[in-house]
């Protein structure tokens, strides 16, 4: 008999780096390529490999996110099948999650109601495909409490991730630290480090019994990657899974392998460059392990007008249905569904979200445009920093921000 598993996502962080975008949703509901919502990517990773028993754990603004899990994501009840948002419940007294690790020991009943063997614990706001299966049996075979997905990256950049040292044998893990300066390489790799994903798979007593240890020590964070883990590794009962070892279907030597944590405006904009390139970084093609959400009845997107230069066209850019592009120029850009761009406005580089607005005439350069933004007609964004700073939120790479509804001035 096959394994009974359940999945708990984690859906509760507030995004502070992504703001203005999480002004009004929480992190996981940001919308990503233009039809898509982040928490869309670990939900059809799942989904795909045949885990449908899916909680997700909610807390900070999380109506959009609520909503959009309710409408899009309904499984066969007939097989006992579901995916069901679960906001912070005070079950254990009048306080919100305090941590990750808490977030799941405030919601001990899921666990003990559906009775898994194996409890699949995975973040809601990176982008990737991954064949979850694979890491759940190679979990089993290691008979270790927990696992951790790693990804492979330079000795270098160890100060900016979770980092997971492991023993000769390349599996177990001796040490889990936060951004260390003094990482070393990897057994097979001395040039490498194993970055964690944040993914993780518990047998379930351990997951109870370490959980349960954590909330009664009054220093921890109650943090899974800086307190359950931690706690585990102590233990040796902590293994490593290579994501490089992880074959999706359909997946292309170009893309295999990719995983973005999408935490600041900077890298939210290039995980969506990623996706406009010829041979995409990340190909949202791929339709054997297709990324699942909402379809509205949107109808095709138009462009329209062809007298002189009063063209509608897109070059090296996805654009949604329901998109209207009207004697304008759109390169290398991301366009949601009901976006309207007027004639002779140039937007290049851009991300522009459901709803966005570009008035005539108007320039729109290396910016992110959340929902119902107007642009009025003359208007310049991306073209002077400098007065942009004084309106609107720039990121360190110079990206113009502008939240939903935000008023733009001509």
């Amino acid at each position: 008999m096959a394994a009974k598993v359940l999945a708990i996502v984690l859906a509760g962080g507030e995004g502070k780096r992504l703001m203005p975008l999480t002004t009004d949703r929480a992190k996981p509901a940001v919308p990503f390529g233009g039809m898509y919502r982040m928490v869309d990517f670990v939900l059809s990773n799942l989904a795909n490999a045949g885990f449908l028993k899916i909680v997700v754990l909610t807390q900070y603004k999380s109506h959009s996110l609520d909503r959009h899990i309710t409408k899009t994501w309904r499984m066969s009840t007939l097989l006992g099948n579901y995916v069901t948002p679960v906001p912070a419940q005070q079950r254990r007294g009048p306080w919100w999650f305090a941590g990750s690790a808490d977030a799941i020991y405030q919601s001990f009943n899921l666990i003990y109601d559906e009775q898994p063997d194996y409890v699949i614990v995975f973040g809601a706001d990176h982008i990737y495909r991954m064949d979850p299966r694979q890491m759940v049996d190679d979990h089993i075979a290691s008979g270790a409490a927990v696992t951790v997905a790693g990804i492979r990256q330079p000795l270098s950049t160890a100060d900016q991730f979770g980092v997971i040292e492991v023993g000769e044998d390349g599996r177990r893990i001796r040490a889990f630290r936060e951004k260390p300066t003094d990482a070393v390489g990897l057994p097979d790799a001395p040039d490498e480090i194993y970055a964690s994903m944040g993914n993780y798979v518990f047998t379930t007593k351990a997951l109870v019994d370490v959980v349960e240890r954590d909330a009664d020590e009054k220093t921890s964070k109650h943090d899974m990657g800086g307190s359950i883990i931690p706690a585990l590794v102590e233990r040796g009962e902590a293994n490593v899974y290579d994501f490089r070892d992880n074959e999706v279907p359909g997946s292309t030597d170009r893309d295999r392998g990719y995983w973005r944590d999408v935490g600041t405006l900077d890298s939210f904009y290039d995980a969506h460059m990623d996706l406009i390139n010829v041979h995409p970084v990340f190909n949202l093609y791929n339709f054997d392990w297709p990324i699942y959400t909402e379809q509205p009845p949107y109808p095709p997107a138009k462009f329209v007008h062809q007298w002189g230069e009063r063209v509608g066209r897109a070059v090296a850019s996805m654009v949604s249905p329901g998109a209207v592009v009207s004697g304008s120029l759109v390169e290398n850009s991301i366009v949601s569904p009901k976006v309207k761009v007027h004639s002779w406005a140039h937007v290049d580089g851009s991300v522009l979200m459901e709803g966005v607005e570009i008035g005539r005439h108007a320039v729109v350069r290396r910016a992110i445009l959340d929902k119902n933004v107007q642009v009025p007609e003359g208007a310049e964004i991306g073209v002077d920093l400098e007065r942009d700073r004084q309106r609107y939120t720039v990121s360190d790479n110079g990206i113009v921000v502008i939240g939903k509804g935000q008023k733009v001035e001509p």
